[in-house]
Order: structure tokens, then C-alpha cells, then sequence
């Protein structure tokens, strides 16, 4: 993190120039007129008014995409040339961090220190990593008797609609857009409302990058209009969404009422991370899970909500998260010092604080926080909360809250565990600690997630797969297998 302090954040915020229009064939475009607001969850400050686009501004990005994609150079070009595109784009990233992280803070509350040194450096990792293996991701040649050749070969799957929430604004575009630009597709991104900026000055570094016009495209709007609109749309092939259950839903019908065309999805979760008497640290497990469910304002579907905790130790634990949870740091996300933000927006935080009375109406106990803070500031900031004596058939047990609410449970046996964990219509993560590989091995294999992390939490790189199970989607973002995701399979036989 460079060493920039809160009174110059403040000043670089003031002197910030947003872009406000769609992105749309290598251009700014205003669109219909139309416009809706961007608020600051920092402070309840405009940002900006931005261009709110529908079924006819995603008319002509799907147009532009489809044509950049039929007769534009972009797929034409040798992979190992695409990949410096995505190589140079990385760099431009990198050349604008501050910007960028800045932006990130401004629109959705997360700590500027996140957002540069996590969030800015996750963006830029993603399109190096796919820059370098553009053109290492081989076709096959099974094997045939002497009279026959057979050639399997993938090929871009042609215009991808990339719908990403609020959270992680740039971090999850980059996890769909890098791919599927690898692959050789166009695509056509749709931010969330709360937080368009950032995934427009993307488009503007990537058209600066040597990325052809009509390759990305950004069309800002709401779900119910643009969603909706990118989802119905017949000239879309491949649609990918990561954000909430519920709208995963609605994409699924939108394939089926228009072209059948693949949706992949990364939804809500309700990760359980289990600690075991033997954990390897104790004190470490406990400043993880404090940790892993405060960071990004709880504001992840990764989020370990679900403290499971042995009977042997759960005094020592609880009592180490929910004296981190009172010493956490809320505050302006332009402070360097801030170790959480605000939530992204007032409506948002009324959803979460129901859920926090929801849980003490079902009868768990409030160990820590549950109540809205810095009222002061006009801003959406909410108190680091811990429940425990949490009832497992409870709202709050088995609910998204995507927020700052942990959930603790207390178990006797692995077994227990493992059966509370698995007890949620979500499956996406999970973490196990232990110093008995053999139990570590046996649990992670019976939990019901995509991911297990084992005596860490949030941990890995772009070579491994990340994405769920059951309710929680279908579908993996990074690594080879998310370049497979916009790509088709072809087989052709030649009888020799």
C-alpha cells in the first residue's frame, strides 16, 4: 500500500472525474437520456449520475458485440496476440490503481487499503494470468484407428452477457470478462447500479489496452431493465452472473424463454468454517474467523458466517472473536487505518439489521455490535456482530445476511460438524481446522462445497477453480476450467 494519507484520499476523491455514459462499441454512449443515481455509502454523497440503459441500449451492445465478434479481428487473432492485449491491460491496471481502488471505495464503502492492495491487485493478477496462457490452452487429437483422424477443438462460444454485483466490483467482472476475451468472445458487461464506475474506466483501459471496439462493452442499469434485457437476449450465447439466489433464478428462465443459451452462475452462501479442538493455532483460527467474516464488510458470499466451534474450546474462541469484533476499527473508507467500511447502501443495511433482529426474535444470544454506527456521518455503517446459542433451524442460521454477522454453533463430534455444516441450501466454501490430516481429508470429502479451505480461510490463486455447490450455483470462475466455460466443443472426423 502506498503510503497516502486520509487527508489525501480525501482530496484525490474530491478531484475525481467519473465517467457517467454506457460503453458501447468503443465508445461513450449517453444512450436515451435517461439516468439514476450513484450514492456513496461513505457519507450519503452523490457520485454521480450515471446512464441507465435498458432493453434498447442492450440492443445495440449485444449488436456491437455480435459484430466484433462475426467480423471484427478480435477472434481472428492468434491467441498469443490476444493474450499481450491482456497482458497490457494488466499493466494498465497496475498503472491505475489509485484510481481505480479509489473508485471502488468511493462506490461501494470498502477500505481503501483493500481496495488497493486486494481488490486492485486480484483485477491485474486475473488478466495476467490469462494473458499468459492464451495461447497455451491446447485443442486434442484423440486417438483413431489408421484410416481416420479426429480433431477435438474448443471455440469461442461468441457474444458472453457478464452480469456482476456490487462487492467486489472489479475483482468478479475481471473473473468473467479476462476468460472469455482468452477465449476469443465479445462480451457485454453489466455492473450493479451501486457500483458502475469502476467497471467503466475498465472498459476505458481496456479500448487504451488495443482491445478492438465491440469486444467489451459496459451498459449500466438495473436488473428488472438491463438484466432482464441482457438475459433475453437472443444474441447472446453464453450468459454468466455472480449475486444473489434469487436472481440466479430469474436468468435461468430468461435462457429458457429466449435462446436456451448457458447460464453460469455463482450465487449466495452460507459458509460454516469449523474449528476442532486440535487446530494447529488456535489463536490464529480465531483471528480468521473474525477476520473472514469482517472483511469487505461481510459483504461476500465466501463470508464464514457459520462459526462451528468444539465444546473443549469454544469459550477461548468465541471470547478472542468477539473481543475482535468490539476493537474493530469502523470507520471512513478513505482512512488507511479503517479496517471496515460502510455497507453499500442504506437499503442494504436495513435488509441486514432485520436479519440481526430476526436472529435475537429467535432466540440467539447478541454477544457483540448489532446496531447501525457513526450515525453521524450520513453513511450506511453498521457494528461488527456476534451471535451465539444460535438455534440451527433459525432465519439466521440458515439465511444469507451478507454482512458483518457471525453465527456461532457449538459441536461435540466431527461428525456433528460436519452434518451442521452440510444443513443449508448453499455449498459454496467452507474451512476445516485441524492437525490430523486424515481428519482434515474426511471432512473436507463429506462437506458440501466448492471450496474447503483447510487451517486457513479466503486462501489461493487463479490456477484453482472457485465456485459452488447446490444453491449456490453451478459453473467455476478462474483457472482453465472458467476458459472453458465460453467455449464450445467441436469434434471433427476426417476419414482419411
Amino acid at each position: 500500500m502506498l503510503e497516502t494519507t486520509h487527508d489525501t484520499w480525501l482530496r484525490r476523491a474530491g478531484e475525481l472525474a467519473h465517467p457517467v455514459h454506457h460503453h458501447i462499441d468503443g465508445a461513450a454512449e449517453p444512450g436515451g437520456g435517461a439516468t439514476f443515481t450513484v450514492v456513496s455509502p461513505r457519507d450519503g454523497s452523490t457520485l454521480a449520475e450515471v446512464a441507465d440503459g435498458g432493453a434498447a441500449e442492450v440492443d445495440l451492445a449485444v449488436a456491437a458485440a455480435r459484430r466484433a465478434f462475426d467480423q471484427g479481428p478480435w477472434l481472428r487473432m492468434a491467441p498469443a496476440d490476444r493474450g499481450r492485449v491482456l497482458l497490457r491491460l494488466a499493466e494498465l491496471v497496475d498503472a491505475c490503481r489509485e484510481r481505480l481502488a479509489l473508485t471502488v471505495s468511493l462506490e461501494m464503502g470498502k477500505p481503501i487499503t483493500d481496495a488497493y492492495a486486494v481488490e486492485l491487485r486480484a483485477v491485474a493478477a486475473t488478466f495476467r494470468w490469462y494473458g499468459q496462457v492464451a495461447d497455451k490452452l491446447a485443442d486434442t487429437s484423440p486417438h483413431t484407428g489408421p484410416d481416420s483422424l479426429a480433431l477435438v477443438t474448443r471455440e469461442p462460444a461468441g457474444v458472453v452477457g457478464a452480469v456482476v454485483p456490487w462487492n467486489f466490483p472489479l475483482t468478479l467482472a475481471s473473473w468473467k470478462v479476462a476468460p472469455a476475451l482468452a477465449a476469443g468472445c465479445a462480451v457485454v458487461l453489466k455492473p450493479s447500479e451501486s457500483a458502475p464506475l469502476s467497471a467503466l474506466v475498465l472498459a476505458e483501459l481496456a479500448q487504451e489496452a488495443g482491445l478492438p471496439p465491440g469486444v467489451l462493452n459496459v451498459v449500466c442499469g438495473d436488473g428488472p431493465s438491463a438484466g432482464r434485457a441482457l438475459g433475453l437476449h437472443p444474441g447472446v450465447d453464453v450468459l454468466a452472473f455472480t449475486g444473489s439466489t434469487e436472481v440466479g433464478r430469474h436468468f435461468l428462465r430468461y435462457a429458457a424463454d429466449s435462446n436456451l443459451k448457458r447460464v453460469w452462475l455463482e450465487l449466495g452462501g452460507k459458509s460454516p468454517n469449523i474449528i476442532l479442538p486440535d487446530a494447529p493455532d488456535l489463536e490464529r483460527a480465531a483471528a480468521t474467523a473474525a477476520w473472514g467474516v469482517f472483511f469487505n464488510q461481510g459483504e461476500m458470499c465466501t463470508a464464514p458466517s457459520r462459526l462451528l466451534v468444539h465444546s473443549s474450546v469454544a469459550e477461548h474462541v468465541v471470547d478472542a472473536v468477539v473481543e475482535r469484533a468490539r476493537t474493530l476499527r469502523v470507520g471512513d473508507p478513505l482512512d488507511p487505518a479503517t479496517e471496515m467500511g460502510p455497507l453499500v447502501g442504506e437499503d442494504h443495511l436495513r435488509r441486514v439489521l432485520a436479519r440481526v433482529a430476526a436472529g435475537s426474535e429467535d432466540g440467539a444470544r447478541l454477544r457483540a455490535g448489532g446496531a447501525r454506527t457513526l450515525t453521524g456521518t450520513g453513511g450506511s455503517f453498521l457494528e461488527p456482530t456476534v451471535f451465539d446459542r444460535v438455534d440451527p433451524a433459525s432465519r439466521l442460521a440458515r439465511e444469507e445476511v451478507f454482512g458483518p454477522v457471525l453465527s456461532v454453533f457449538v459441536f461435540d463430534e466431527p461428525d456433528e460438524a460436519v452434518a451442521l455444516a452440510n444443513a443449508t441450501d448453499y455449498g459454496l466454501a467452507a474451512g476445516v481446522w485441524t492437525s490430523d490430516l486424515s481428519t482434515a481429508h474426511r471432512m473436507s470429502r463429506a462437506l458440501r462445497a466448492g471450496t474447503v479451505w483447510v487451517n486457513c480461510y479466503e486462501e489461493g490463486d487463479l490456477s484453482v477453480p472457485f465456485g459452488g455447490m447446490k444453491q449456490s450455483g453451478n459453473g467455476r470462475d478462474k483457472s482453465v476450467h472458467a476458459w472453458e466455460k465460453y467455449t464450445e466443443l467441436k469434434t471433427t472426423w476426417v476419414r482419411l
